[in-house]
């Protein structure tokens, strides 16, 4: 297994507003975060937030090309991205949902405390698959077949490259003292972007 210090490319944030950042996903031009009661926009050339859309979004949030994905406490909102219409909603696992990502036409769903990544049907929430971590799990992303996820226990973060058929950690990255992560996701090339949890802040990371 690699182990390595994760290198931190840029801060964003702390945001106005912003008590705490949940999810974090990528649309190809913007950092989507989510913050509570909405989602935020944040351009990463200039750092600023350049649109809101209105929705309970207390952690995991995806895209799949089209549309965001959003957890809010128990259930997991579609909504759409030039009107920011919720256009469904499915249950969300049961037993705590934190990250969110999209791959292969499918939700993947971190539980943090349960620890364990569920791989769910998006039209109605029914459990595929699960992974099983032996750490609190935060944000999940896939990266050219290859599945991290973020964690975070006391006070203490890495994000992490899973084998995501049986589990085991064949990467680890250390993130500084004092650098949480929540959300994570990659912008499909050298960058991470993680959730800064209740610092308000997003983190670009780089990625090996």
């Amino acid at each position: 297994m690699k182990r390595s210090q994760a290198e931190i490319l840029r801060e964003y944030g702390p945001f106005p507003d912003v008590e705490q950042v949940g999810g974090v996903t990528f649309d190809g031009r913007h950092v989507w975060f989510a913050s509570g009661d909405r989602l935020n926009a944040l351009d990463p050339a200039s750092g600023e937030v350049v649109r809101s859309i209105g929705v309970p979004a207390h952690a995991g949030t995806a895209f799949d090309g089209r549309h965001l994905f959003q957890i809010a406490e128990d259930r997991i909102q579609k909504i759409d991205l030039a009107t920011g219409r919720v256009l469904a909603t499915i249950p969300a696992p049961d037993g705590g949902s934190s990250g969110l990502a999209w791959a292969e036409g499918t939700l993947w769903v971190g539980q943090y405390r349960d620890r364990k990544i569920h791989r769910i049907d998006p039209e109605t929430g029914a459990i595929l698959r699960t992974i099983e971590s032996n750490r609190f799990v935060t944000g999940v992303t896939w990266i050219n077949g290859d599945l991290w996820h973020g964690t975070w226990e006391n006070d203490e973060s890495e994000l992490r490259r899973i084998d995501p058929e049986t589990g085991e950690v064949l990467e680890r990255l250390g993130m500084p003292a004092g650098a949480n992560v929540s959300g994570l996701e990659s912008d499909g090339g050298d960058r991470f972007f993680c959730g800064g949890g209740n610092n308000s802040k997003v983190r670009a990371v780089r990625r090996p």
